[in-house]
């Protein structure tokens, strides 16, 4: 498996305002949504990659992948039906540097990525911001009533290992509750309204 050097204090300072390209394929499973890059991410070219994150693992538990990724393998996802994106593609070091107008302009900008791609589902990782971007202040985890672009649409507990509320086997129960709900409906995302 490929890994990338650890990024420098300068590596990290240059990556600011930065952007990730997304993992993303037509007819996937699950679109995972972050909130934005971190300065991390942004710094290798890699979603979650911070040490301390805990998407990669809770992606394993949740039984989306046979085995625990590393995030520079990133590009296996769409093999497993995943994808990768953000609600807002520049790269900040905190998701609370982000005003409520870009979290809702980003979730424009991602209702058109999942209308062009039609994943079964749009996988939001983050309350908050899913209750900002989307305007649904009392919005809780779990499957949400409305779709996106067509797709049903599921909220996660932020990954991050600022999260204190959520250990690593929490996170991967709530990913799995996720897997349960793939798996129990198959086929592709319903029509779009």
């Amino acid at each position: 498996m490929a890994r990338y050097p650890r990024p420098t204090r300068e590596d990290l300072a240059a990556a600011g305002d930065r952007t990730l390209p997304d993992v993303i394929a037509p007819g996937l499973d699950v679109l995972f949504v972050g909130i934005n890059p971190g300065l991390w991410s942004a710094a290798t070219g890699r979603h979650f990659a911070r040490p301390g994150n805990r998407f990669w693992p809770a992606l394993h538990l949740g039984g989306f992948t046979p085995r625990l990724l590393h995030p520079s393998e990133q590009d296996l996802l769409p093999g497993y039906g995943l994808g990768i994106t953000n609600v807002v593609a520049r790269a900040s070091a905190r998701a609370d540097e982000l005003t409520a107008a870009e979290l809702v302009a980003g979730v424009r900008i991602l209702a058109g990525k999942v209308e062009r791609y039609r994943p079964r589902w749009v996988a939001v990782v983050g309350v908050t911001a899913y209750r900002i971007g989307f305007l649904r202040p009392k919005a809780t985890f779990g499957r949400q009533p409305e779709p996106l672009g067509g797709s049903r649409v599921w909220v996660l507990p932020n990954p991050s290992g600022l999260n204190a509320h959520f250990t690593p086997e929490t996170l991967g129960a709530a990913f799995a509750e996720l897997h349960a709900a793939v798996r129990a409906e198959p086929g592709a995302p319903p029509a779009a309204p």
